[in-house]
């Protein structure tokens, strides 16, 4: 049997190319393949909103959203992403990182005027010689052809990553949670961007009502036949202002463990294929609207377990790759 890397079935370990001592292919080790450098990414908030809560698709948004974006929209008028880019220079430079990535991080990042968004864009690319990427959150149902072509016109100038929102491949889960798009808008979208050479990293989320650890497993399976090259995993989280705030307190949401939850991420990692970076393994909630699970608000103690899970079965990212 072969995998989908086209390696025979054989155990195959940490691959050297990785360059880490993980048992997955972390970001930081990627980054530094890539460009030889220490590269940090740096957050933007462009002041983008969503179709699912501005009436476009719906008004109540992803019930696990609780729709506040990010914590400069708190602040007052947002910074230009000039200004919010130079401070985040500032802060990084400061830990030894040399080069950057711009990243459209906040709400839905090609919701716009393709005009605006080049606008948009371009300020990121101009602001420095050491920007070398471009990576761009988005929604598989706000990526047009003119958007997509647009954002590969930049592959000349710097690296170009489209980070779209999967969560599941599973299509009554994407009605479960009132995505607002279909599982056949999210292959459509994938089939698109990849035909335009852009590199996709896809969010997927872990413990979505309804779904099970086979279900979870069909999904990994999934991602891992599509051309994803970087793969973010989320924990679902209970936040106060959120539609899912109300089913838990109902009763209507149960929630994994920390053992569970590791046990799920190390399901999921095996069946990735070891090329594809993992650039996220749980997920952050801001304090003051956090509710649970209790144990997520220390996530260096959820990546140790994740660590321990996979150190515990002697296994790998791209394990069981293929099956």
């Amino acid at each position: 049997m072969k995998s989908a890397n086209g390696l025979a079935g054989a155990r195959q370990g940490r691959p050297a190319f990785w360059n880490t001592a993980k048992r997955y292919y972390d970001f930081k080790s990627c980054l530094g393949n890539t460009f030889g450098t220490r590269v940090a990414k740096l957050t933007v908030d462009a002041g983008f909103t969503c179709p699912n809560r501005d009436g476009a698709r719906s008004t109540g948004g992803c019930i696990y959203c609780d729709g506040r974006g990010s914590s400069l929209r708190r602040k007052g008028a947002l910074p230009s992403v000039t200004e919010q880019l130079r401070l985040g220079m500032e802060r990084y430079r400061g830990s030894g990182a040399e080069k950057f990535i711009a990243y459209f991080q906040t709400f839905t990042n090609t919701y716009g005027p393709v005009d605006e968004l080049r606008r948009l864009y371009d300020e990121a690319l101009d602001f420095s010689p050491d920007i070398v990427g471009l990576a761009v959150g988005t929604r598989p149902d706000c990526v047009s052809d003119e958007v997509l072509d647009l954002l590969a016109s930049y592959r000349e100038r710097c690296r170009v990553w489209l980070e779209l929102g999967v969560q599941s491949f599973h299509a009554p889960t994407l009605e479960r949670i009132n995505r607002g798009h279909t599982l056949e808008e999210l292959l459509d979208a994938i089939e698109r961007a990849s035909s335009r050479g852009l590199e996709l990293v896809g969010h997927v989320i872990l413990g979505l009502p309804g779904e099970t650890s086979e279900i979870m497993r069909e999904t990994a399976r999934r991602f891992a036949s599509l051309p994803f090259s970087g793969l973010k995993i989320h924990l679902l989280l209970v936040l106060e202002g959120t539609a899912l705030a109300d089913e838990f307190r109902r009763g209507e949401v149960p929630l994994p463990t920390l053992e569970e939850y590791a046990g799920w991420v190390a399901d999921f990692l095996e069946l990735v294929p070891p090329r594809v970076s993992i650039q996220r393994l749980t997920a952050d909630g801001y304090r003051d609207i956090f509710i649970a699970p209790d144990w997520a608000r220390n996530k260096l103690a959820v990546l140790n377990a994740i660590d321990a899970e996979l150190e515990r079965r002697d296994s790998w990212q791209g394990e069981k790759d293929g099956e």
